[in-house]
């Protein structure tokens, strides 16, 4: 009886340190939400239920380890497209920056995980990947992943595809 007791009051303290004094969001040690979790796992069928019940796309972590950290980022270093989609399909800031040292994107986690199809998918979609991109540390995601050469290759191809057919159209306006 007295150890029942003892793993309640453990699971009691547990339970309320996971409870958000800042929102009343439920997160774990980490300050990771139920969506964050279901982003990290791939989940996608968990994180359309979340986002269904209004959950926010855009849901900051804010544990020591995860300052910042959005179900995007989560969903991008674990190379989970059809999650990556669905965030953004709802409305995730595709350039969201965690707080601290790094100010990494999900560009950038994506890159340090070398999930090659999860860049090429943000760079298509409109990651900000300008030459000169930087974390506050001011390395390039090229510093995480020295294969990305081919991301920058990759967006100049898609920006050249784009101005091509502008500049074909344009002169057949002319």
């Amino acid at each position: 009886m007295r150890k029942e007791k003892l793993v309640t009051n453990q699971l009691r303290r547990t339970l309320s340190r996971r409870q958000s004094f800042r929102c009343g969001i439920d997160r774990d040690d980490r300050g990771w939400t139920m969506l964050h979790v279901g982003a990290r796992k791939g989940d996608l069928k968990e994180v359309k239920r979340l986002l269904d019940e209004g959950m926010d796309v855009n849901v900051a972590a804010w544990g020591p380890k995860s300052k910042g950290i959005t179900p995007l980022h989560l969903a991008a270093e674990g190379g989970h497209l059809e999650v990556m989609d669905e965030l953004l399909e709802r409305g995730a800031d595709i350039d969201a920056r965690t707080w601290g040292a790094c100010g990494w994107t999900p560009l950038h986690a994506a890159a340090k995980e070398r999930k090659r199809e999860a860049v090429k998918f943000l760079v298509e979609n409109g990651a900000f990947l300008p030459d000169d991109i930087n974390d506050t540390r001011f390395n390039p995601p090229v510093h995480y992943c020295h294969g990305l050469e081919w991301a920058y290759e990759e967006m100049k191809r898609i920006q050249g595809d784009s101005s091509s057919a502008g500049d074909t159209s344009y002169s057949s306006e002319s």
